[in-house]
């Protein structure tokens, strides 16, 4: 569940609540996940600012939303955003999540802002990113990130997870070592598993059968994204299978029912993460599961394992912060505070030697107390108590670098008496459900649409103590005006130069790439139609063959 951004930052990312309808000037929308989308029918305003893909399946899922709400910006692509407080700029890259996600890159006058969304990083979504702000093995970036807003899903599990591709790998042979399972049910109902049933359809030459009755809404999305391996045929030897709560209890069902017919055992594999990093029923089996990453996995249930995760481990978040070497890391995951269980952000983001600035404290309704032990700020820097139910996010507090040679004390943060419990960043939305939307027509938006402020006193609060950090690297105004700029607020209908940024690129949407039905769906909008970037190796081998070009 995403968190409100800072007061002094006039965008919202994957946030859909009054505070942020009423407070931030510009949306964004990092992929079409419903954790990320809750309450959108009801807080969302213009502009909202995601790719064609992710739009599409948004819309698909909330009929009643209007699409003039939503302006693209497709991976690789850079933007200028006009606003009151001074211009940004944001780019897009992918996250390799699930369809249609992206990550967010802000440059303004606020600093140097990655927000990851949802991801699972990799040294190819690394090598995307700008080079000024990736560093190398042992040695740090040229302008490091002032923060990044990161998902920490799961950082607080420290053995390492196999790739994707490896994991679809290990469905394809489970499903091989049982030639005489009839039907084999596949629990891949979540958007962003489409690439597993694509191999496997394509590796048994045979289609997927989705009840459209019982899951309509994934339907719809496979419909979108994968249409050639749909079938209606009950025949077909792969089922899709509800992952949904009360798995097991349905997978005994099935076993129970092919036991009671005389029919063969059927086979049930369910990729996901979530039994290695989260369930803990299985304790008589957990050493197990620990030792054995590289195969499936059957429980007592009769279930088959795989772990397929589409977001981090605590590992490859460690080895992405390494490269990195962020000012500041925010966990995107306000219930867990795990972004303060990364040795990147206990050794790299408390310093005894830092002061930290007031203006801070301010910005947060906090007061500051001295202490020289530097454990217990960690220990302070924690999840605030829940109150009615309302999930929390860390108090992190980003350090400014600015200090004195005699400061020996550092700052421990405290709540404040009475007041109500704030997150560094606001308060997290107040539920995952979107309840009460009508489904009736869409709700059509007038084109003279007033702008939305945002606290003066809150943007100088945040825009003060970017001031007092470190020297940031001076931003080239070079090429600025070779990109996609939007002006926005206008009396008549958005007007947009559709100049993109010489640099920019496009990637494919997720690592599988697009399905011929979604490049049919760019086309029909009149929009390119992304483009996987060249590869390291061809870029240096063309470099190669330039120098030798003018080599007599």
């Amino acid at each position: 569940m995403p968190i409100e951004m800072p007061k002094g930052l006039p965008f919202s990312v994957d946030t859909w609540s009054p505070s942020s309808k009423s407070t931030k000037r510009h949306h964004f929308l990092t992929h079409a996940h419903k954790d990320h989308s809750s309450s959108i029918t009801s807080h969302s305003s213009f502009p909202i600012y995601s790719t064609l893909l992710t739009k599409t399946l948004i819309l698909q899922q909330f009929p009643q939303l209007d699409a003039s709400l939503f302006l693209g910006i497709e991976v690789g692509q850079s933007l200028i955003i006009d606003d009151p407080a001074g211009d940004f700029t944001v780019t897009a890259f992918d996250a390799n999540h699930c369809p249609g996600a992206v990550m967010f890159l802000f440059e303004g006058k606020f600093g140097d802002i990655l927000h990851t969304g949802d991801c699972r990083l990799t040294p190819e979504c690394l090598n995307n990113l700008p080079y000024k702000f990736v560093g190398k093995k042992g040695k740090k970036p040229r302008c490091p990130l002032d923060c990044v807003f990161l998902d920490c899903t799961f950082g607080n599990f420290s053995q390492g997870m196999p790739s994707k591709q490896s994991s679809i790998q290990q469905v394809v042979n489970c499903i091989w070592k049982h030639p005489d399972a009839s039907t084999v049910y596949l629990t891949c109902d979540v958007l962003g598993q489409e690439e597993i049933l694509v191999n496997v359809s394509q590796t048994f030459g045979s289609k997927v059968y989705v009840d459209k009755a019982k899951n309509l809404e994934c339907y719809k999305n496979l419909a979108l994204t994968v249409p050639e391996i749909l079938c209606e045929d009950p025949s077909s030897r792969f089922h899709l299978f509800d992952g949904s709560p009360r798995l097991y209890e349905r997978a005994q069902a099935k076993l129970v029912e092919a036991k009671a017919t005389l029919q063969p055992q059927p086979l049930i594999v369910r990729p996901s993460a979530q039994w290695y990093a989260c369930e803990e029923e299985f304790s008589d089996i957990k050493n197990t599961r620990k030792k054995r990453m590289n195969e499936a996995i059957k429980d007592p249930f009769g279930v088959w394992h795989v772990c397929y995760s589409m977001h981090s481990s605590k590992e490859e978040l460690e080895w992405a912060l390494q490269l990195l070497a962020p000012r500041w890391v925010v966990s995107t995951t306000p219930s867990s505070c795990r972004a303060m269980e990364l040795d990147y952000v206990k050794k790299h983001c408390f310093n005894t030697k830092l002061a930290l600035n007031n203006s801070m404290w301010k910005l947060l309704d906090m007061t500051a107390e001295t202490s020289d032990d530097v454990d217990a700020l960690v220990k302070s820097v924690s999840c605030y108590p829940v109150l009615e139910g309302t999930p929390q996010s860390c108090a992190q507090t980003k350090s400014p670098v600015k200090q004195s040679t005699d400061a020996k004390a550092t700052e421990e943060l405290s709540l404040p008496g009475k007041s109500f419990p704030v997150t560094l960043f606001g308060r997290a939305r107040l539920s995952l459900q979107d309840v009460g939307f009508s489904r009736g027509g869409c709700n059509i938006l007038p084109v003279d649409v007033p702008p939305q402020t945002v606290s003066s006193d809150g943007r100088q609060e945040f825009l003060d103590f970017v001031e007092d950090t470190e020297v940031k690297c001076e931003r080239s105004p070079e090429g600025k005006e070779d990109l996609h700029i939007v002006k926005k607020y206008q009396q008549s209908e958005v007007q947009e130069d559709t100049r993109v940024h010489k640099s920019a690129s496009y990637l494919n949407v997720g690592s599988s790439g697009l399905s011929e039905s979604v490049r049919k769906l760019y086309r029909s909008m009149n929009v390119p139609v992304p483009q996987p970037l060249p590869s390291l190796v061809d870029l240096m081998n063309s470099n190669k063959r330039a120098k030798r070009g003018f080599d007599y």
